[in-house]
């Protein structure tokens, strides 16, 4: 039993080093490729490239293969759960790694990183809660695609337009109904089931509250926006109205 044991972390190590060779080598291959860009570009690259994947394979997961994470939390873990925490775990530690390095992200990110690296290895090793970790990882995710869209939109010249809009648009929507609603959801489901363990269910409350430390900064980053395009909409009015009724611009 302990050899079959030891057989099965061996396992994971490797697919987990896999992965993470894997994303560092997409790395290395974006930097050659973007040779005139900053490294900052060709990691969000890889970190969309993650995004995508990870939505797509968890998606996959929660709707289809199962089982379905509201309802059963805390069950052992499918082999399709394992290969995409595996996957993802690699990437966080090498996402976390590379942040580490240039200095590019605040306190609150990477607590995100150490949080979502800590979960995925306790269902892991523990076997089990793999259900509810994936379903996390897609919450997590389903906004990261759009995040890395609008900071290319910032470096390409193309943010203070309509798609930038659009962009915003959806990824405020997203976090709030996802992250935030179906958060909250998801995480009453994790309390109240008695199968998961309870350092489970303390990372769980760990996460909501980090997800709702970047909720408050995301409204107060939307509500200025906001006022900002109101009074821009409201300046132009004016200008039309002066137009409309004179010919001319109003002059002092």
């Amino acid at each position: 039993m302990k050899s079959f044991h030891h057989r099965m972390a061996l396992a994971l190590c490797l697919q987990v080093l896999g992965s993470l060779g894997g994303w560092l080598s997409l790395y290395i291959s974006f930097c050659y490729v973007n040779k005139h860009r900053s490294y900052e570009w060709s990691c969000r690259l890889v970190t969309f490239a993650h995004g995508v994947l990870s939505i797509s394979l968890s998606a996959y997961i929660g709707f289809i293969d199962g089982p379905w994470p509201f309802t059963y939390p805390g069950s052992p873990n499918t082999p399709l759960q394992v290969y995409v925490l595996c996957v993802t775990l690699g990437y966080f530690v090498f996402d976390l790694g590379w942040c580490i390095y240039f200095q590019s992200e605040g306190s609150l990110m990477l607590a995100h990183h150490i949080l979502s690296i800590w979960g995925i290895i306790l269902a892991l090793v523990l076997g089990e809660s793999g259900t509810e970790v994936n379903a996390v990882l897609f919450g997590s995710e389903i906004t990261n695609p759009l995040l890395q869209i609008r900071w290319f939109l910032r470096e390409t010249g193309y943010y203070h337009s309509f798609i930038g809009d659009v962009v915003d648009f959806l990824f405020v929507a997203l976090f709030t109904g996802v992250r935030i609603g179906l958060g909250a959801h998801l995480l009453f489901c994790e309390i109240v089931s008695p199968k998961p363990k309870w350092f489970m269910k303390a990372g769980g409350i760990a996460m909501y509250t980090v997800s709702w430390c970047f909720m408050l900064s995301i409204w107060r980053f939307a509500w200025k926006k906001s006022i900002k395009k109101y009074h821009a909409w409201r300046s132009r009015w004016s200008v039309n109205q002066q137009l409309k009724h004179n010919g001319h611009l109003k002059t002092h």
